[in-house]
């Protein structure tokens, strides 16, 4: 591992055991759930999502108190606008926060860290599976110590594709293309959140699609999926976790579908 992540990475795995233990406390008791309020975007946040969200912060501030924190609950405009080689951690303190307060066990928190606007390192910490997902730069890709690669199914007629909310897809307007993209594959999963993209991680799917979202939704995924030998872009050809859609895949697929979707 490299030095210059080595302490980084180190200390972002040791966080998510404290934020795990927090969210599994709100978890087991079962009462989250009549604490859930709507923010003004209309999605939903917890007594979890804020607690766990002000501890990281609190946290990444005393461990490294010359870098930005952008996250969730409590970013301010500029901490959204920075553009410079200044670091950025992105958080987002539970990802799945419908099924975290429906007691559903698919949530997580996701952690990373931006450099001259690219995403360096990234962690997934599902504590109610106990999984941990993890990646910098250069190091490749883990889960609970063993090194992730997407597939080498090539062939989108006998590939996998995951996608997320098909409202959102449908109000975005990418609904044709998606019933296109079911006739053309073999089989496709809706599972949603951090689930989607991590089968695409392990090998167990081709290709995950997911639009409507914001940067902490997207940014562990992107050197994630990089560093499993994968590919990530976006609806506009980029490669950024601020556009809003991504695409998550193989190569082989990757390449497929971005001249399919971006067509």
């Amino acid at each position: 591992m490299t030095t210059t992540l080595s302490k980084e990475l180190a200390f972002v795995k040791d966080l998510c055991g404290t934020t795990g233990g927090i969210a599994m406390r709100y978890f087991n008791q079962g009462d989250d759930v009549s604490q859930v309020k709507d923010k003004a975007d209309g999605t939903p946040v917890t007594r979890a999502d804020k607690e766990i969200e002000r501890y990281i912060r609190d946290a990444l501030a005393r461990e490294f108190p010359l870098d930005i924190i952008l996250g969730e609950e409590e970013s301010r405009a500029e901490e959204l606008q920075v553009k410079s080689s200044k670091r950025r951690w992105i958080i987002d303190p539970i990802d799945g926060t419908f099924n975290y307060a429906r007691g559903i066990p698919i949530f997580s928190t996701l952690i990373a860290l931006e450099e001259n606007d690219d995403i360096i390192l990234g962690v997934i910490h599902n504590p109610a599976l106990d999984d941990l997902y993890y990646a910098s730069r250069g190091e490749g890709a883990y889960k609970n110590g063993k090194r992730l690669s997407v597939s080498s199914i090539s062939d989108l007629s006998k590939s996998m594709l995951n996608y997320g909310s098909p409202k959102r897809l449908l109000e975005l307007g990418y609904w044709p293309k998606l019933t296109d993209l079911i006739g053309r594959t073999a089989r496709q999963g809706g599972f949603g959140d951090y689930l989607s993209f991590a089968f695409v991680l392990e090998g167990k799917a081709e290709a995950s699609i997911e639009v409507g979202l914001k940067p902490w939704d997207l940014a562990p995924m992107k050197i994630l999926a990089q560093e499993a030998g994968g590919v990530f872009f976006d609806f506009d050809g980029g490669e950024s976790v601020f556009q809003g859609s991504c695409v998550i895949a193989n190569q082989a697929i990757g390449k497929t579908l971005r001249e399919f979707l971006l067509s």
